[in-house]
C-alpha cells in the first residue's frame, strides 16, 4: 500500500472509484458493440474492445499525469487553452466534420484523426472561469470589473458550442454559474444571468418548433415533440431502451446477455446505461450511481481542505460538468429528459470524451493531493507542538 501511495498520489476513493468505473466501461463497452462489429469488422468483436481499452489506457495515463502536476501551473494554462479552444470552435463551425447531422468534430490534417473541439472548450473554459474568480476576490462584487470580465467568455465559448452540441453548452453553462455563485458573485447578477439564459432557451425552442424541419433542426424539433408529448412511437431510441430497461429487473439477465443491444442506436455510448439496467439489473445502475455521488462527495471534501480558491473552484468545475454530464445521460435513457446525445463519463465508448474527462479527474486529484499534504503538514505541526 506504501509503494502504491508513493506512485498514485492524491484521493485514494477517487482512484478506486476510476478503476471501478473503468472496468464497468470496458464490459459494457464489449457487450454493446457485437453489432458494431459485425457491421464493420467482419464480426471481429474483439477490435472494438482492444481499441476501447487502448483509449481507456491512454485516458489514465493522461490521468496520472495530470495528478503529478501541480494545480497551480493549470492556472497559467487556461490562459492558452481559452485563446486556442475558442478559434478551434469557430473552425467547428465553419468547416467541422458532420457526424450524424451534427459539426462537432474537427479533423485534423496529414494525421486524420478527429475530435470533439467542445471538449477541450469546456475543460478550458472551467480553468479560466476558476482562475478568473480566484484572482478578483478583493472586488468579486464589482459588475465591470469582476462580473463582465468573467461572463464575457462564458458567453462566448457556451454560444460557438450551442449550435451544434446544444446540451453541453447548457450543462457547461450551469457550471460556470455554480461557480460563480461558489466564487462569491452577487446572486441579483446571477438571477439576472440564469432568467436571461432562460429566455434565450425559450427563443431557440420557439424558433426551432417554428422553422420548417430539415437536417439539425429536424432532429431537435422531433425530440422535444416526442418528449412533450410522452409518446415514444416517435422516438425509437426511447422506446428501445425502455424495453431494455423493463428486461433489466432488479438483477438484470447478465454480463453479456442484452438483446436490446441489437436494436438499440448507439448502445455503445449514449444510452450505454439502458444496456447497463438490462444486464446488471437496478442494482448495477444503483452502484453506478452511487459511484459518480462518491466523487461528488469526494471532491466536495477535498474542495473544503484545499489551500486556496482557485483550487477550490478548479476541482469544483471539473467535478460538476462530469457528474452533471452523468446524471443527464441516465436521465435520458429513462426518458425522464429528452434525447441529447451526451455520452456517460468514462464508461462510453469515445475518443476525446474519455481523454479529457481523463485529465479532468487529474485535475481533481492533483487539488486532492496539496489538500492532503497541506493536512499531513498540520498534522505534524500539531504533534510537534504537543511534544514540546
Amino acid at each position: 500500500m506504501d509503494k502504491i501511495s508513493l506512485y498514485f498520489k492524491g484521493d485514494r476513493v477517487i482512484w478506486m472509484v476510476v478503476i471501478i468505473l473503468s472496468l464497468a466501461s470496458v464490459l459494457a463497452v464489449y457487450s454493446s458493440t457485437g453489432t458494431l462489429a459485425y457491421k464493420y469488422q467482419s464480426g471481429n468483436t474483439e477490435y472494438y474492445l482492444l481499441k476501447h481499452f487502448m483509449i481507456l489506457f491512454i485516458g489514465l495515463l493522461l490521468m496520472y499525469g495530470a495528478h503529478l502536476i501541480k494545480y497551480t501551473y493549470y492556472s497559467r494554462l487556461s490562459q492558452i487553452l481559452i485563446w486556442i479552444a475558442v478559434p478551434m470552435l469557430v473552425l467547428t463551425l465553419l468547416m467541422g466534420t458532420n457526424i450524424n447531422q451534427a459539426s462537432r468534430w474537427l479533423t485534423l490534417p496529414v494525421v486524420g484523426i478527429s475530435f470533439q473541439t467542445s471538449d477541450l472548450a469546456k475543460l478550458a473554459l472551467i480553468m479560466f472561469v476558476a482562475r478568473l474568480l480566484s484572482k478578483k476576490q478583493r472586488q468579486i462584487k464589482e459588475f465591470k470589473t469582476t462580473f463582465l470580465p468573467i461572463i464575457f467568455p462564458v458567453i462566448l465559448v457556451c454560444a460557438l458550442i450551442l449550435p451544434a452540441n446544444l446540451s453541453t453548452a447548457v450543462i457547461l453553462f450551469l457550471t460556470c454559474l455554480l461557480l460563480m455563485f461558489i466564487g462569491r458573485i452577487k446572486i441579483t447578477y446571477l438571477l439576472s444571468l440564469f432568467g436571461i439564459g432562460l429566455v434565450v432557451l425559450s427563443i431557440m425552442v420557439a424558433i426551432i418548433m417554428y422553422t420548417p424541419s430539415q437536417g439539425r433542426i429536424a432532429t431537435w424539433k422531433n425530440r422535444i415533440e416526442n418528449f412533450v408529448s410522452g409518446e415514444n412511437e416517435g422516438n425509437y431510441q426511447v422506446e428501445q431502451s425502455k424495453i431494455a430497461i423493463a428486461k433489466g429487473g432488479f438483477t438484470g439477465v447478465g454480463p453479456g446477455n442484452s438483446t436490446q443491444r441489437n436494436f438499440l442506436p448507439h448502445p455503445y455510448s449514449d444510452f450505454i446505461f439502458a444496456i447497463i439496467i438490462e444486464e446488471y439489473g437496478l442494482l448495477g445502475a444503483m452502484v453506478l450511481i452511487l459511484l459518480y455521488l462518491i466523487l461528488l462527495f469526494r471532491t466536495i471534501r477535498i474542495a473544503t481542505r484545499s489551500p486556496g480558491a482557485f483550487a477550490t473552484l478548479l476541482a469544483m468545475g471539473c467535478c460538476f460538468s462530469l457528474v452533471f454530464q452523468a446524471m443527464i445521460n441516465m436521465a435520458v435513457a429513462v426518458n425522464l429528459f429528452p434525447v441529447t446525445g451526451l455520452p456517460l463519463p468514462l464508461v462510453s465508448m469515445g475518443g476525446t470524451s474519455i481523454l479529457f474527462t481523463s485529465i479532468a479527474i487529474g485535475i481533481i486529484l492533483s487539488v486532492s493531493k496539496s489538500a492532503r499534504k497541506i493536512k499531513m503538514q498540520e498534522k505534524y505541526t500539531k504533534k510537534n507542538f504537543a511534544l514540546t
